[in-house]
């Protein structure tokens, strides 16, 4: 079993508004209160490429032509306007209970809801195309696929981290790493980036303890040293005594979290029943657990057409979800400052039962729906035949040993993703990257490309 000494975070550390390259501290008392430094964070994500692309990403159905279905990027803005009042919520709560982060240091109860407002629209940023059947279908493509004959290569993890591949560690990647003339990716905030990472831990030991922050792994080894950067300047709490390393979540990611289980819960529940695959009669059924105590039925019943309402009952859901988070947020902070809050806010919830059913609902309805499977299917063969084309010419580049197809298709990709004077582990990597960054219907068009069947 793993053990390890218990460090209590403190807020002032945790509310870094510190960025990569930075000599000094940045001060909250010295912030331009028009624009707050966590203010900047949002809007450097929202005007990223990698943000831009989720708009064509899938969320529930891949490649829906229904234009009321989300994608990533309406998921991610409602998880982000979620984030926000739990962050605010919690945030008052926070500051009230340390008023020395207000009287000393100039913190108010917006900027923890700024902060997790921010790591929220960045939580699906590093996600590839195809929903999560795309991290699957790349990481299969190196454990039973083409690039099986690369294992021997690579050292233990980073090999997992390929086989393996996560969103979540990508994400972080993209927000963080250099490119020519351009330090530290997005510069984003210590705190925002600490509250975004979920598993603040490398890719092994795999699932080590049942505590949540080892049910996945939060970077690659690519950005291994800045991530302990972070995490040490953050004062987030070591958890590893095999050198291997792992440290204990940044407090805010659990609203993070909460904020994106809340949605994808409701939202995509939502988004079946407005699809026909979900009856409205479970609606009403499965929601009104949640809303019981909130309900207006005479607004309800005045109401005649079904999407208005089911918007209602999902904003009163949400809402209800919101406080609930919030309350298990606060009674628990003590145990959540010295790491040893081992499961999500809503695995607290007084409404955990009622998640479960309508979250089993959506799998049994949704998520296994004959559209949704065929099209996994599809994205497994367009990610692994695209992986095969661009890194058999990057390898065969690196070893001067490429074809004119090759050297053809090297010229298709972006310049930052052509390059070859790296190790095999980051040319791999980066080629899973340049995958991930692709939207749905751009993968399906670059593979048309490949296969001839377009012009």
């Amino acid at each position: 079993m793993q053990t390890y000494k218990r460090e209590y975070m403190n807020w002032e550390q945790l509310l870094s508004l510190r960025r990569q390259g930075d000599k000094n501290k940045r001060l909250r008392n010295e912030q331009d209160e028009t624009r707050l430094g966590f203010d900047v964070d949002y809007d450097r994500i929202i005007f990223s490429s990698a943000f831009r692309s989720l708009q064509d990403k899938t969320q529930v159905i891949p490649l829906s032509k229904t234009d009321f279905v989300h994608t990533r990027l309406t998921h991610s803005l409602e998880v982000s306007v979620v984030g926000r009042s739990l962050g605010r919520l919690a945030g008052k709560k926070i500051i009230e209970k340390h008023p020395y982060l207000k009287e000393v240091h100039g913190y108010k109860f917006n900027d923890i809801g700024a902060i997790v407002a921010a790591a929220a629209l960045a939580h699906d940023i590093g996600n590839p195309p195809f929903g999560h059947s795309g991290e699957k279908a790349i990481g299969e493509y190196f454990k039973t696929g083409n690039g099986l004959k690369y294992k021997e290569q690579l050292s233990e993890v980073e090999y997992q981290d390929i086989i393996d591949f996560e969103g979540n560690a990508n994400g972080f990647r993209l927000m963080t790493q250099d490119r020519a003339g351009v330090s530290g990716g997005l510069r984003l905030s210590y705190a925002t980036l600490g509250a975004f990472m979920k598993y603040p831990k490398e890719s092994l030991p795999k699932k080590p303890t049942k505590h949540i922050c080892d049910k996945k792994f939060g970077f690659f080894q690519s950005e291994k040293y800045i991530f302990e950067e972070i995490a040490q300047d953050l004062g987030l709490p070591t958890r590893s005594n095999h050198g291997t390393v792992s440290y204990g979540r940044h407090p805010l990611t659990f609203l993070v979290e909460a904020a994106d289980d809340i949605c994808y819960t409701i939202i995509d529940f939502e988004d079946g029943i407005n699809l026909g695959l979900i009856s409205e009669d479970y609606a009403l059924e499965y929601l009104i657990k949640l809303v019981k105590n909130t309900i207006n039925t005479n607004k309800y019943n005045s109401l005649e057409y079904m999407e208005d309402r089911l918007s209602y009952l999902r904003a009163l859901a949400i809402n209800t979800l919101i406080q609930d988070a919030v309350s298990i947020f606060i009674e628990n902070e003590e145990s959540i400052l010295n790491g040893a809050f081992e499961v999500s806010l809503m695995d607290k919830s007084g409404y955990k039962a009622q998640i479960e059913d309508i979250i089993s609902l959506s799998v049994q309805k949704i998520y296994q729906s004959q559209e949704v499977v065929e099209k996994e299917i599809a994205g497994y063969t367009i990610i692994s035949d695209i992986l095969d084309v661009y890194i058999g010419a990057l390898i065969g580049k690196k070893y001067d040993n490429a074809s004119n197809y090759h050297n053809l298709m090297l010229r298709t990709l972006p310049g930052f993703y052509q390059q070859t004077d790296k190790s095999l582990y980051d040319i791999l990597l980066n080629t899973c990257c340049y995958v991930a960054s692709l939207s749905d219907s751009a993968a399906v068009h670059i593979h048309n490309k490949i296969k001839g069947r377009q012009l």
